[in-house]
């Protein structure tokens, strides 16, 4: 059983000397924080020598004691000591207002701040498509650790089950275009260019692009959710415990699908797109469809549908890796799979229209104009 607390005063050339003894656990203090408390003379030292055990209240109570005294504490046992200055480490006053900062200091590092996570991120990101790239050469070394049946799920969720929402989307994309520009071109006498605007518009530019943000706001969002509660939850660490490479059993398949799908849902959505222009021709201006797609096939180049057909499977692969990497850097709390969930998505439609700011003037050096 441990033996109580006790204080003894004594004085010595140094000054005056608190020698402690006993359990300065929580259950054999007794009275003496207020016998410590008692003590008003300058004291040199507080001797813990003696102490035999000590807890994180008998701790706090030598804190205190010596930094109201001003005095050194002597003769801990290193644990003890160790106990004493993590207690004294936390006895620091907190700020209840955050300190004032000048308006232009505040924006200026905001803005740093801003560049610095862009930074990292970007490298980031190139990491994991370098890593991205190592696995995929494994599994073209090692063929039979390919999982199909995890890509042909992933062909499910990211292209059958978005077929209604980005036709939806496509038609009434399609009619909008048709509608604006006739209303433009009316006050030329140019209706019939309205063929010209949603050909070359929907097969060129928006049918594919507005597939990338639907399927980034949808499917990569989605990966991030997903990679990021298997992170939380340690499901990821426990795959690598078992021997099994978490970017080719959950990023490889999701990455492939999303590069095959995107073709084929950017050239369906630009063909629903060119039905709802024709749609809103027929209605709106009298042109017939059979007028309509005969008008198309003269207007509209092949070049328009490669050019489409190539840059689609570039932003299924940006849409893909943001959202995976995203999701493999949640770590802490519940609150980071949100917050990732956000940037995968923020950072997949930002990418996107980037690299298509940069095919633009490819295709446009290249001739295919």
């Amino acid at each position: 059983m441990n033996k109580a607390a006790s204080l003894a005063e004594e004085q010595s050339d140094g000054g005056s000397v608190l020698r402690l003894s006993g359990s300065l656990a929580i259950a054999s203090l007794h009275d003496l924080p207020d016998r410590l408390d008692a003590v008003q003379g300058p004291v040199g030292t507080i001797d813990l020598s003696d102490v035999d055990h000590m807890d994180t209240i008998g701790a706090w109570t030598v804190h205190r004691t010596a930094k109201r005294l001003g005095s050194q504490i002597s003769g801990a046992h290193p644990d003890a000591q160790r106990l004493i200055d993590t207690v004294g480490a936390l006895d620091d006053p907190v700020s209840i207002h955050p300190d004032s900062v000048p308006a232009l200091r505040r924006i200026v590092g905001q803005i740093g701040e801003a560049v610095s996570t862009a930074g990292s991120t970007m490298l980031g990101l190139l990491g994991f498509f370098g890593a991205t790239l190592v696995a995929a050469w494994s599994l073209i070394r090692h063929p039979s650790r390919f999982r199909v049946n995890a890509v042909v799920q992933r062909f499910e969720v990211v292209g059958v089950s978005a077929l209604g929402i980005i036709g939806l989307m496509s038609f009434l994309i399609g009619i909008v275009i048709a509608q604006q520009g006739s209303v433009q071109l009316r006050q030329f006498g140019m209706e019939m260019l309205t063929i010209n605007l949603v050909g070359r518009l929907t097969f060129r530019e928006l049918g594919v692009l507005m597939t990338a943000i639907m399927v980034a706001g949808r499917s990569g969002s989605a990966f991030a959710a997903q990679l990021g509660t298997m992170k939380l939850t340690e499901e990821i660490d426990a795959m690598r415990t078992i021997g099994v490479s978490p970017m080719e059993a959950l990023v490889l398949p999701r990455t492939l699908a999303v590069i095959i799908m995107m073709p084929l849902l950017g050239f369906y959505a630009s063909i629903l797109s060119v039905l709802g222009g024709a749609f809103l021709c027929a209605i709106a201006l009298d042109i017939p469809p059979i007028t309509f797609f005969q008008r198309l096939r003269e207007v509209v180049p092949i070049t328009d549908l490669w050019v489409g057909l190539i840059k689609a499977p570039v932003f299924g692969l940006i849409i893909a890796i943001s959202g995976c990497f995203q999701g493999m850097q949640v770590k802490g709390n519940a609150e980071e799979v949100g917050l990732r969930t956000t940037a995968a998505v923020v950072q997949a439609i930002f990418l996107v229209i980037v690299i298509d700011a940069f095919f633009a003037v490819f295709f446009t050096w290249v001739g295919w104009n």
